[in-house]
């Protein structure tokens, strides 16, 4: 497999022509629902043999194939590095590492859930069921998830409750710090999560309270901490989901404490996107540079193999004034973001510093920008994954379409089962 980058003038019946690889399986595995490309998009060529086209070396077929230019040289017996045009040179698979992968995932109709499920299980160690919300006695309120943890763990995955401090308003730290600061609040709260998870067939909780400040940062580990005690003696997990930091100075990240948190949780999410989002100016979400920091900071805090990185399924799309004003902003799927750059026939560009696509087009008068996930920002993340050594890789959130990413991440991981 490689990644193709469309240039202006391909079709899809050239690039299959090309690379003599069947024309539905490229569309199958690229979930291309028309014929429409549009340049700078990139595509997954389901192949193990590549074709040297015109101006191509081993050092862009190496980037194209996430192989190393060693590794191709060697498995196809090249004494040189020159190549001719038609040369077929084989691309041996990668050897893989072995993680445990987490996607969160939001009930929906039974027919919905049970594609989800199926459909992603075999990458996928655990499955994030979002969302039970703690309430101001300590209860926790109601999901519809009826026989959801039984499908689960029909499918080999283990089934874990989130919990969270949502409201109608969104994520209250009132909410929360009414909890964690309030022993009796706590306790009761910590025995509700314990008779959900054990109620429900749960394989364990995931905790994501968000927006704490630093005031709340040792009652939020304390909370974690007496979460896991009565958890932990059932064979049950705890981890939790934190946002993105890369130092400890960071004033509104300091309700967090990684090193507190690693040390009383079986592991945690790490939500690495975001860096622009709805309320912001346009930019990357998850970009490369930042990504690393938090990744590098996490893994001095807590070690690797408690990380699973958190990555997006879904981009932003900015609403521009002609003052350069944001006027509105709404997220969007990665299938949806190509989707409208096939739609308006605009290029995709690709920041090599960011390793994010983007691009902008006119709608009703108005400019747009959009910034999104693709297999090339995809595949960066999942080589931080083994380089860094982390526990795994994980998603917000399944239902956002992303074709290519389970084939990218069967490429580069193999699933740790947990049940």
């Amino acid at each position: 497999m490689f990644i193709y980058v469309v240039k202006t003038g391909d079709s899809l019946f050239s690039v299959a022509t090309k690379y003599q690889v069947n024309i539905d399986s490229i569309r199958i595995t690229n979930g291309l629902k028309t014929q429409n490309l549009v340049p700078g998009q990139d595509l997954l060529i389901p192949t193990n043999v590549y074709i040297v086209q015109p101006g191509d070396s081993l050092y862009t077929i190496g980037q194209m194939a996430l192989v190393p230019v060693e590794t191709i040289r060697v498995i196809n017996g090249l004494h040189s590095d020159v190549l001719t045009i038609g040369m077929r040179l084989y691309l041996p698979p990668r050897v893989k590492y072995e993680t445990e992968n987490f996607s969160y995932l939001t009930p929906s109709t039974p027919a919905r859930d049970k594609d989800l499920i199926q459909r992603f299980a075999f990458i996928n160690s655990y499955y994030g069921v979002f969302e039970y919300h703690i309430l101001n006695d300590g209860s926790l309120s109601t999901l519809n998830d009826k026989n959801l943890s039984s499908l689960i763990r029909q499918n080999q995955v283990a089934p874990i409750a989130v919990i969270t401090n949502l409201t109608d308003t969104g994520f209250s730290v009132e909410l929360a710090r009414r909890i964690i600061s309030d022993p009796n609040l706590r306790q009761r709260a910590v025995n509700n999560i314990y008779n959900l998870v054990k109620n429900k067939n749960y394989a364990g909780a995931n905790i994501d309270f968000e927006g704490l400040e630093e005031q709340d940062r040792d009652n939020y580990t304390t909370f974690i901490r007496l979460v896991r005690e009565q958890l932990k003696p059932e064979g049950y997990t705890t981890s939790v989901a934190l946002p993105a930091k890369t130092s400890d100075s960071i004033p509104w990240m300091k309700g967090y404490d990684y090193r507190g948190i690693g040390a009383v949780s079986d592991f945690v999410f790490l939500m690495a996107y975001d860096w622009h989002h709805l309320g912001s100016l346009p930019g990357p979400v998850a970009p490369i540079e930042e990504v690393k920091q938090t990744i590098q900071y996490a893994k001095n805090a807590m070690g690797g193999k408690k990380v699973i990185l958190g990555v997006p399924r879904y981009g932003y799309d900015w609403t521009m004034a002609s003052n350069g004003t944001v006027i509105s902003a709404r997220a969007i799927s990665v299938a949806s973001a190509v989707e409208t750059a096939m739609r308006h026939q605009v290029p995709i560009q690709y920041s090599i510093q960011y390793q994010q696509p983007h691009f902008e087009y006119w709608e009703a008068g108005n400019r747009h920008v959009v910034w999104f996930e693709d297999a090339r920002a995809r595949a960066q993340k999942l080589q931080a994954v083994v380089d860094y050594g982390l526990l795994g890789i994980g998603a917000w959130k399944l239902g956002l379409e992303f074709p290519q990413s389970a084939y990218l991440i069967s490429e580069f991981l193999s699933k740790r089962h947990v049940i």
